[in-house]
């Protein structure tokens, strides 16, 4: 199998996923289309987090990643490996299908993959699969999934929280490995965004209910900043508490901030609270002050290997950033802790 076969599986998936959400079925894939609408209600029994709009989101956002020319081009990084070496994948299931960029970068390469697809997402990283089997049938030989103990593996990529990676670490160091760990991403306002603005920074942080590590849990605001226009912005977002898990969550950490008398803003989905911690829990934003600029990119600088993403309109010097609403649309040179996976792979 060519790297061009390869190649043209993954672009044929991306059309598929298109053609699923714009009701443009063709009459031989119709099967493939009612197995995905049912996957995605088995998706939700497993995971109360994966609402039918969030496991679409993730598809689509992943049609938008296996654009033909994006594939094309990304695989122009790629060096036909001299002896495959099979990878074994260690999935995450925060977000609808998170490691799919993961087994894209394994199979593109040319090695066969080993998945152990999370407990929290067991549906759709498997019909993807199938589907790529389907668009090119010698990929049934190089894509393998464990359910029990991983065995017969050359390398480890694996997504898990820092307890976990402490595992993972000592059970696959000895390994050529990805191990990674929490990492969030953050947003630094300067009081001059548009209300336009502040709507867009509420998809940081509101979609996928702020599960993933490219959601916004934490905001740099200048001293004296005023939190009523990001409420106000960000109020069509309240539909998250539809979800019984968020409201859940947003319920307990209130209860806990009263109770123990911590000071905090509320708009009755989201709290914001004060604090020099990154990882805020769901239904929260932690924020911290700066004066200058300066400032904050002295307080950043050192969060670096704990951040996804920076985020903001103006330009900060010294640091990457992209613009608000951006976070959860990925290119596919967006690499999982900023690590190039397919840098990893050629070296094996």
């Amino acid at each position: 199998m060519t790297l061009k076969q390869r190649e043209q599986a993954f672009v044929q998936l991306g059309l598929f996923i298109n053609r699923h959400f714009s009701n443009q079925w063709l009459p031989k894939e119709e099967r493939f289309h009612n197995d995905l609408i049912k996957l995605t209600d088995i998706a939700y029994s497993y995971n109360g987090w994966f609402r039918t709009e969030s496991v679409a989101q993730s598809l689509k956002g992943l049609a938008f990643m296996l654009e033909e020319q994006s594939v094309n081009e990304f695989s122009k990084n790629i060096t036909e490996p001299q002896t495959p070496k099979t990878v074994a994948v260690i999935m995450a299931g925060n977000i609808p299908a998170v490691g799919f960029h993961d087994m894209l970068c394994v199979l593109l390469s040319g090695h066969p993959i080993l998945i152990k697809v999370s407990s929290d997402d067991p549906a759709l990283i498997p019909f993807l699969a199938g589907m790529l089997i389907y668009y090119q049938p010698d990929f049934a030989t190089k894509i393998n999934f464990s359910e029990g103990k991983l065995i017969n593996f050359d390398a480890v990529i694996a997504t898990g929280s820092d307890n976990t990676a402490k595992h993972l670490e000592y059970y696959f160091g000895k390994y050529p490995n990805i191990i990674r760990k929490n990492r969030s991403s953050i947003a630094i306002l300067n009081g001059s965004e548009t209300k336009e603005e502040l709507t867009r920074l509420g998809k940081d942080i509101f979609e996928y209910y702020g599960l993933g590590c490219r959601n916004v849990s934490k905001i740099y605001v200048p001293e004296g900043y005023q939190f009523d226009s990001l409420f106000e912005a960000v109020y069509d977002f309240k539909y998250v508490l539809d979800n019984k898990k968020y409201n859940n969550n947003y319920e307990y950490n209130r209860a806990i901030y009263l109770l123990d008398l911590i000071p905090f803003l509320d708009n009755n989905f989201l709290m914001i609270k004060e604090s020099s911690d990154l990882h805020a829990p769901t239904s929260v934003l932690f924020y911290e002050t700066y004066t200058n600029q300066e400032q904050f990119v002295e307080k950043i600088t050192p969060l670096s290997q704990n951040l996804q993403c920076i985020v903001s309109n103006f330009e900060v010097k010294g640091l990457k950033t992209i613009p608000l609403g951006c976070t959860q649309n990925p290119s596919i040179y967006d690499f999982a802790d900023n690590v190039n996976t397919l840098d990893f792979l050629k070296a094996l």
